[in-house]
């Protein structure tokens, strides 16, 4: 499936936003938090939505998934903008399998509050066997995250002999 050069940018983001909504579905845990993302281009932002239901022993997780799904998301991205039969194959829903966490260390800096928080992890280092992410997590202000943590991922092997995510 080849598509125009010049295509409609609203077109363009619809397909990306797409491919993310399927990658997040694929994961049981994000669905089970109510974890949603927003993309910004090829950054994303997790937000989980307070609840009664998940008070307590949630932030370690919540790092965690926004670690990974930015590294998976990378990866995802890095397809789609190459086009070929590795963007067709990410549109039909085949995704790379997700990075497995090495060790993840979180630091608690204050108490979260009942609300909303936001979560945005940066990629420190993604070869093809290993990635190092930080992220931190706020609620109210991006400015005084209420905590951080830094996580070292094993990369799937692709097969084929392409780069991992």
């Amino acid at each position: 499936m080849s598509r125009p050069r010049n295509e409609p940018v609203q077109a363009l983001k619809a397909r990306r936003d797409a491919a993310l909504t399927r990658l997040v579905e694929g994961v049981p845990f994000i669905r089970f938090l109510g974890v949603r993302f927003e993309r910004m281009g090829d950054e994303l932002t997790a937000r989980l939505v307070f609840s009664d239901k998940i008070i307590g022993g949630v932030t370690g997780a919540f790092l965690e998934i926004a670690a990974q799904m930015e590294l998976a998301w990378h990866g995802v991205w890095a397809r789609m903008e190459a086009g070929g039969p590795q963007a067709e194959a990410i549109e039909r829903g085949e995704f790379p399998p997700m990075p497995k966490t090495v060790d993840f260390t979180v630091d608690y800096l204050r108490s979260g509050l009942p609300r909303d928080a936001y979560a945005r992890a940066v990629i420190n280092r993604a070869g093809r066997r290993y990635a190092s992410v930080s992220v931190e997590a706020w609620q109210d202000q991006r400015g005084r995250p209420f905590a951080a943590a830094t996580g070292h991922f094993v990369m799937p092997e692709l097969s084929g002999g392409g780069e991992a995510p």
